[in-house]
């Protein structure tokens, strides 16, 4: 469900204006399809683009049965429900989304009529390309496409502030992008540094220096605190999937080295293959930033014998602005077998998308989800966040807003653990508290929901789920040990353990776990420790106030339902 916001991009109804229409003989009426109020924070307008200039347009369909999609979702993840894990087919899926007949027949006669060809960009066919003149943009679109400048980079980008489609199209697009969607800046979740914003409650973290964790955060030290089995799984066929983007790159060298040091019990020659989306290549001679090193070390090395899957996303980049993340599910939809977990540890601010895109992206989560792939995402490390449209309210992140992923946050020490500074985690204003989270919600709620009262939105999609350690990760690069802190550092270890109970439930003959959160919130939250102390925090500008929230008994938006165990997981699996 769609949650309104002021400063949000919105569908708009729109007046009809009557205007010769070169798109179609039936129709000479167009209407407003989106559009937005102003031009966002952090661009202004340079003018009218060049009418010559090639823009690559995507037009998203609409698709025939999308809550199909949903109710499948939750049929396959519900534990209580009769299909529970009976996870669907590729081919079981595509006709929830496939546009109709009539819709392909539409959109092809109105594609034909302006001597368009249309590049097929989704397996269901639901996501089309096509590359116009600015010029004749302008026309079939009824628009001016401008040219925007990015305050922070300095980068030109083209785009409007509305677009119009013909009468008789609305019913069949649901959106042409990108168009009034601007380009926004890729985060990746780790830190390296302790944190970036300072805590509003001050806290020392307990130290136990017989523990393997005092000496920073390694695989032994999370084998310890959340009991991972060491035993190798057995099924080469249950995967685990790790995104990474260009400048993050994994070296295989690197990670010899760390296994060597840090898990000496495994054959330091494992290793990982590499799906390249985009064009993307996992360069073992480019500069690299810690990332890919992190997300890679703390798989392989925590998933004994899991095969490892790295999908690099490139720049050439399908979907636009969503910086591959789209064309990344869209590759993983288009397998016959996609991997059982997925975990990324980039995102952005919700706001910053409008929720037509937001919402495709989301929905296309959810048919992974229906397939038996459990997705994972990083909360973000800037605690509540900061708005720029509105500096009293708090900014949640995408994808961990969507309900269809399992959002992880960060805690910090041991003995016990804390809620890390950094997590990001709060309420969405895009969509609705599901169901599945409700009881959580509002018991966290009835208690502490009158702190930051205003600042977020009570009734929506509440983040992150559950959480894990981020922070003093060891991580070995340039032949030498750093340290490294971040909910990046919290997904790929989630990740590993997923991965493990897969392999134990593979062996058991019973299905992956894919989508968590039903479970998770219904019965899973037994194996998880709760986290009770420490708190989210970030202080927005020089003289602003740091805020955040709590972590507190129950679910809390700063560490969710607490850190996993995995013994407690296998006992409450019956493995």
């Amino acid at each position: 469900m769609l949650i309104a916001a002021a400063f949000l991009v919105l569908v708009c109804l729109g007046s009809t204006v009557a205007r010769p229409n070169p798109l179609a003989a039936t129709s000479r009426t167009f209407r407003v399809h989106e559009a937005r109020r102003a031009v966002p924070t952090g661009f202004t307008e340079a003018g009218p683009a060049s009418p010559e200039t090639t823009i690559k347009l995507r037009i998203a369909l609409v698709q025939g049965d999308p809550s199909g999609v949903v109710d499948a979702l939750y049929s396959v993840s519900d534990p209580d429900s009769s299909a529970y894990g009976q996870h669907l087919a590729k081919n079981e899926i595509e006709p929830f989304v496939a546009p109709t007949d009539q819709t392909k027949q539409v959109v092809q006669s109105w594609l034909e009529a302006n001597g368009l060809t249309a590049k097929q960009l989704s397996p269901a066919g639901d996501w089309l390309g096509i590359e116009v003149p600015v010029s004749k943009a302008n026309n079939l679109f009824d628009t001016t496409f401008s040219l925007f400048r990015d305050v922070e980079t300095g980068a030109h980008t083209i785009r409007t502030l509305s677009y119009s489609l013909p009468e008789y199209l609305r019913s069949h697009v649901d959106l042409v992008y990108p168009t009034v969607s601007f380009p926004v800046h890729l985060a990746r979740t780790g830190a390296n540094t302790q944190s970036a914003s300072a805590a509003y409650h001050s806290t020392v973290v307990r130290r136990d220096t017989s523990s393997t964790c005092a000496n920073g955060t390694t695989p032994a030290c999370l084998q310890e605190l959340y009991r991972i089995s060491r035993t190798p799984a057995v099924h080469k066929e249950n995967r685990l999937g790790v995104t990474g983007f260009f400048g993050n790159s994994a070296h295989y060298a690197w990670l010899e080295s760390f296994l060597k040091k840090f898990r000496p019990d495994m054959n330091p020659t494992t290793n990982f293959s590499v799906v390249g989306v985009d064009g993307g290549t996992n360069d073992q001679n480019t500069p690299s930033v810690s990332e890919g090193e992190l997300d890679i070390q703390y798989t392989v090395g925590l998933a004994t014998d899991i095969p490892v899957v790295y999908y690099f996303i490139g720049f050439d980049n399908q979907d636009g602005d969503l910086s591959g993340f789209l064309d990344e599910v869209n590759v993983l939809l288009a397998l016959d077998k996609p991997p059982q977990v997925l975990t990324t540890s980039y995102g952005f601010s919700e706001s910053r998308l409008s929720f037509a895109l937001t919402d495709k992206l989301c929905r296309a989560y959810a048919q992974l989800g229906a397939r038996g792939t459990t997705i994972l995402y990083a909360s973000g490390d800037s605690g509540v966040g900061c708005s720029s449209d509105s500096p009293e309210s708090f900014q949640a992140t995408f994808p961990s807003n969507c309900p269809f992923v399992t959002s992880v946050g960060g805690t910090q020490g041991f003995s016990p653990e804390e809620a890390w500074s950094g997590s990001s985690g709060g309420f969405s204003n895009y969509y609705a508290r599901p169901r599945y989270q409700d009881d959580a919600v509002r018991a966290y709620l009835k208690i502490h929901g009158g702190a930051n009262k205003g600042r977020f939105n009570a009734s929506g999609r509440a983040f992150p789920d559950i959480a894990a350690k981020a922070d003093n990760f060891r991580l070995f690069e340039v032949d030498s040990i750093s340290p490294i802190y971040g909910t990046s550092a919290a997904s790929p270890t989630v990740g590993s353990i997923i991965a493990l109970l897969n392999d134990r439930l593979a062996s058991a003959r019973r299905p992956p776990l894919g989508f968590l959160n039903p479970w998770l919130y219904k019965y899973g939250r037994g194996a998880f420790t709760d986290i009770t102390a420490g708190n989210s925090s970030i202080q927005c500008s020089e003289n602003d106030t740091a805020r955040g929230f709590d972590a507190v008994q129950g679910w809390d938006p700063v560490t969710g339902l607490g850190t996993p165990r995995f013994d407690k997981l296998l006992e409450l699996l019956r493995l």
